[in-house]
């Protein structure tokens, strides 16, 4: 099953969750006129007051899940059935909270009656706010494109697990850090880095695979972010790139001809 859209991981469809679904369910059963809600939420201070507290429970449970997906989200991107699980999974942990606290306003309801009204409440109610939320999400900011196999480029550490994976052409230069190596790329608008136990000599076959070449001895660039090589008041020469805050990337006399070549 396909990735979900990287935007559904994102601020502000976060914040969107957590404050859209319970002004839906809020506004749903304040306005809808059921028969069967109004009496399961009757008891106690009343309908107004227990719409409210099970609002703010939902908001409770949204919150930390919520915001773990968006962090989730900084290093992978869930499948869509992973989603729709989790997705359920806040539908289940919301029920079991609500049907708690309409057990104790009821005083003589068991938890688990409360518990089957309360999952029937939350699917009747919520499954609406969610589907549309989500297909909106999906349709207003689909990803950018889709990346081909081949141009996704793996990185594994010095044991061979697999750390990241990323397309070639956001890959800006990659630089050795004693016994790591240091990925700048891009995400989005975001330049972003990543420190992976590795040697430059370690990933040399991978990065000639995808034509980012080697342009000094500590130093991998990718030639398709360089606009211009220049030189500075020392005589070093420097490959600038196309990404804005990034620094300039050194280029030895060695590998100078083979860089210029591509430009």
């Amino acid at each position: 099953m396909p990735k979900i859209p990287a935007f559904l991981q994102s601020v502000t469809a976060t914040l969107a969750h957590i404050l859209a679904l319970p002004i839906f369910f809020l506004g749903f059963i304040l306005i809808y006129d059921s028969l069967w809600i109004d009496k399961f939420l009757e008891a106690g201070l009343g309908i107004i007051f227990n719409t409210l507290m099970l609002a703010s429970i939902l908001i409770a449970i949204l919150i930390p899940s919520r915001v773990s997906i968006m962090v989730i989200g900084r290093q992978w991107r869930l499948n869509w059935w992973q989603y729709i699980i989790w997705s359920f999974g806040e539908f289940f942990v919301f029920a079991c909270f609500a049907a708690l606290y309409m057990a104790l306003i009821y005083g003589t309801y068991g938890y688990f009656p409360a518990l089957g009204e309360c999952l029937r409440l939350t699917f009747a109610v919520l499954s609406y706010p969610y589907i549309i939320l989500d297909l909106l999400m999906a349709l207003i900011r689909p990803d950018e494109k889709q990346v081909a196999e081949e141009d996704l480029v793996r990185f594994t550490d010095t044991t061979g697990r697999l750390k990241l994976v990323i397309a070639h052409d956001v890959i800006l230069f990659i630089e050795a850090q004693e016994n790591y190596i240091s990925i700048h790329y891009m995400e989005g608008q975001k330049l972003k880095e990543y420190s992976l136990r590795q040697s430059m000599r370690g990933i040399e076959e991978l990065m000639e695979k995808h034509g980012i070449i080697r342009c000094q001895r500590s130093y991998f660039v990718n030639p398709r972010h360089v606009t211009v090589l220049r030189r500075d008041k020392e005589g070093f020469i420097q490959a600038e790139l196309d990404v804005a805050n990034s620094k300039p990337v050194p280029v030895s006399p060695k590998y100078y001809e083979q860089l210029s070549n591509l430009l």
